[in-house]
């Protein structure tokens, strides 16, 4: 499979090749690699959120082996935004990495709090590139154009190489009033038109969306009238990157005299980052959440992470009446001004459920206008072809249907070729030619355990799997140098019973082992492995024919 990457690219061919290792066939878990005469950049880390099928792992992040083993061809990483899908995974796979960073400067101060963290800050080197500043790494000439998302300074990367110029677009969207940072720069897009653009490699997630995304503005001005509304507390949960809406959740809690108590401390390292760069100026100091009870109901706004559900965000132990210095009573209202990310359904919706039980009014994108998204609607993705006019459209960030319909849309917008790849395909852009997918590398997710990386198909991981959907079964046996069983058996289920059921249970697996270990021959006996694994099929025997499962059955055997 690797063989055309080791015969060509390393060995100096000049091809440019773009080769997607997460975000293409998926939201999220962003990591793309540019090679070009045997170097290759990267743009983009980024983690995804863990999933109910894979319990005790919060974070999945994409696999970098591919890379990991060429990093000595690996000339920089660089970063498009802050968000987490984009940079989240830098802290935990930047020392397999090593290779230098960049990033404008509100970009910067975010990762750099992350990587302070994990003990990082001094090793990582980052260095800070301007608004619209240009740069250079080996064959790569990199030119950020300003464009407009749900964060401050979102960039595409305009990527010169000697086989033609690549526009990544990063995550962006058209707005006309994005209340923090410039508008998207048109005129640079158009100049790169006129310069002649090989490939665009776009966000798909709005592909399906008509019309455009709508304004930061509009928003800031619905929050403001529907705040007015309410006489108690109002919390508002959105995503903490979000530093405009911020912006627009403590101008509308000033026109109607509410104080705003931060809930959450991402929220208050984004604050950190967004002053530190001469965002939030005009925004009054922020109240600690342990000033909050102090506040009357009809003055106080709190502002909480956790609008998708995260079960230790703020807002998940506000609703469950656990957390040490904030509460919320009947009476209170919460408004979810974001959207929900595919995947956190069921988390959200549990969320919003255990709120209303409790008397609280809910309010999301489907009762008021509270949110727009930050990503680009058909017709901005038709306006952005008309300004750039590549000769090939490469969809990312976007699930396959995504993708799919990016190709169609870009088909119809007079792009000649539409290339749909997902994650490990080898794209060959130019120079010259169509655009193919010449060759395949290997790709894969990691998860973050506690504090280790492991790939979710390990064994640990499956095991992890069957148990919480399966159950447990423990038994140990003491047996002599002859195989005779000195006491009963000792049995624990873990998740298949209880009570009285649980106690006959056990009795019934204990009699099955102890049967099935005295009907073996005398030699099998003395054989430490042969008598774990009878004991084992007839502890499982018999729990499935009790319950029709076939718990995770694990025997130790002690010889006295």
């Amino acid at each position: 499979m690797d063989s055309y990457l080791l015969n060509n690219a390393v060995a100096g061919r000049d091809e440019l090749l773009f080769v997607p290792l997460g975000g293409a066939g998926e939201i999220g878990m962003n990591l793309n690699l540019y090679g070009y005469g045997g170097k290759w950049v990267m743009v983009d880390l980024g983690v995804t959120f863990g999933e109910d099928a894979v319990p005790g792992v919060e974070v999945v992040m994409p696999d970098p082996s591919f890379i990991v083993e060429r990093r000595h061809e690996l000339l920089g990483l660089v970063l498009t935004h802050a968000h987490e899908d984009h940079i989240g995974a830098v802290p935990h796979l930047w020392r397999r990495l090593r290779c230098p960073i960049y990033a404008t400067p509100f970009t910067a101060s975010v990762l750099r709090r992350k990587l302070e963290e994990v003990g990082l800050v001094k090793e990582a080197v980052i260095t800070e590139v301007p608004l619209s500043g240009c740069f250079s790494l080996g064959p790569f000439g990199f030119e950020l154009v300003t464009l407009t998302h749900s964060i401050p300074e979102p960039n595409a990367l305009a990527i010169r190489t000697p086989a033609g110029l690549v526009l990544h677009t990063g995550d962006w969207k058209f707005d006309p009033e994005p209340l923090i940072g410039a508008v998207s720069d048109e005129t640079a897009l158009r100049a790169l038109g006129e310069e002649g653009v090989l490939a665009l490699i776009g966000d798909s997630t709005n592909a399906f969306r008509a019309g455009e995304a709508g304004s930061e503005a509009d928003v800031r001005r619905s929050l403001t009238e529907l705040i007015g509304r309410y006489k108690n507390r109002v919390a508002v949960a959105c995503f903490a990157s979000n530093v405009a809406r911020l912006e627009s959740i403590a101008a509308a809690a000033a026109e109607h005299d509410r104080d705003v108590a931060l809930v959450g401390r991402s929220l208050w390292r984004m604050v950190e980052a967004a002053r530190e760069n001469g965002y939030l100026k005009d925004t009054p100091p922020f109240v600690k959440p342990e000033e909050a009870d102090y506040i009357p109901k009809d003055k106080l706004l709190l502002l909480c992470t956790g609008s998708q559900g995260e079960p230790r965000a703020a807002l998940s132990r506000i609703a469950g009446d656990s957390h040490h210095q904030v509460v919320m009573e009947e009476g209170d209202a919460v408004i979810f001004s974001s959207r929900i990310i595919p995947g956190n359904e069921k988390a959200i919706f549990r969320l919003q459920d255990q709120l209303i039980r409790r008397g609280i009014e809910v309010i999301t994108e489907e009762d008021h206008f509270v949110h727009v998204s930050g990503h680009p609607a058909r017709d901005e993705l038709a306006r952005m072809y008309a300004h750039v006019r590549p000769r090939i459209a490469v969809p990312v960030h976007g699930e396959l249907r995504h993708l799919i319909e990016h190709a169609a849309l870009a088909r119809n917008c007079q792009v000649p070729q539409a290339l749909v790849v997902e994650n490990g395909a080898v794209v060959r852009l130019g120079p010259g030619g169509e655009a193919a997918i010449i060759d395949r590398v290997p790709v894969g997710r990691l998860g973050l355990d506690g504090n280790r990386l492991v790939p979710l198909d390990s064994a640990s991981l499956r095991e992890r799997r069957r148990i919480v959907h399966q159950g447990m079964a423990v038994a140990t046996l003491v047996a002599d140098a002859a195989g005779t069983l000195k006491s009963d058996p000792v049995v624990s289920l873990h998740g298949l019973a209880d009570g009285e059921d649980e106690a006959e249970l056990i009795e019934a697996v204990k009699d099955a082992i102890r049967a099935a270990v005295e009907s073996m021959p005398a030699g099998a006996k003395r054989d430490d492995t042969a008598m774990r694994e009878v004991a084992r099929l007839a502890a499982r025997k018999k729990l499935n024919t009790a319950l029709k499962r076939k718990p995770v059955t694990e025997i130790h055997l002690v010889r006295v």
